[in-house]
């Protein structure tokens, strides 16, 4: 069996029988018994370690499934069964996603979130930044440049970019945190984007935060670049906020 030994799946109380398994599987990973890729107990196994129904033991593994922490695979072998996921980064980012878009936080919390993460990240980036990265930052730069560019497109290349500059900071963590706020984001801004009056100027002056943000990467300067994210996303904050008034 991988992961964890017998001994260490002892019985629980029926009532929410699936919570307490729940709560038994994740004090396996959280104690390092259990990492990704190693194998749950079969169904009926388990049940019986845990002094559980079966049922209960479904209901907990599709749980976890639906939080990304769980994957299950129909099969024998090596091929089958229920693991530990083998992408915790993306459950992770679809979970806080989901939960910074459900829970109406007041935009300007979001804002202040944005505003410290990405001012790390841009300091990471001109650290650690690599040329392949810093020339895929000036591709989605000069794609959101492009004239006649459709809105809902400008939208996409802006989300890619925020996200890359993140990843290029080399810290995982903030990386999908910025993702997940950002994204969070994505419908919001679009509609702004759809309700600006004056597209060109709200465009050229999002470019212009771009440029500023990726000269000081490029060169290195932390401070700068921090200072040039920090300004772009307050500015680009006020004109959105202007064009939902509007």
């Amino acid at each position: 069996m991988a992961g964890a030994a017998k001994g260490a799946w002892q019985p629980v109380a029926q009532a929410k029988a699936y919570e307490l398994v729940v709560d038994r599987i994740e004090e396996q990973i959280l104690s390092g018994a259990l990492r990704v890729g190693d194998r749950l107990p079969a169904e009926r196994d388990l049940a019986s370690m845990l002094g559980v129904s079966r049922a209960a033991v479904r209901e907990a593994i599709r749980s976890l499934e639906a939080q990304g922490v769980l994957t299950s695979a129909v099969g024998v072998g090596r091929d089958g069964g229920t693991t530990i996921s083998s992408l915790p980064s993306q459950a992770l980012t679809r979970f806080l996603r989901l939960h910074v878009a459900l829970a109406n936080f007041p935009m300007p919390d979001v804002i202040e979130a944005r505003v410290m993460l990405e001012r790390g990240s841009v300091r990471l980036a001109s650290r650690h930044a690599n040329p392949e990265q810093l020339a895929q930052l000036r591709a989605l730069m000069e794609a959101m440049a492009a004239p006649e560019l459709p809105r809902e497109q400008f939208n996409e290349l802006d989300f890619e970019f925020h996200i890359a500059l993140a990843q290029a900071g080399g810290n995982t963590l903030v990386a999908d945190m910025t993702t997940a706020i950002r994204a969070s984001m994505r419908a919001p801004i679009l509609g702004a984007f759809h309700r600006s009056g004056d597209w060109p100027t709200l465009a050229a002056a999002l470019d212009r935060g771009h440029r500023d943000i990726l000269a000081a990467v490029e060169a290195g300067d932390g401070d700068t670049a921090a200072a040039a994210v920090e300004a772009h996303i307050r500015e680009a904050y006020d004109l959105l906020l202007y064009s939902r008034d509007e």
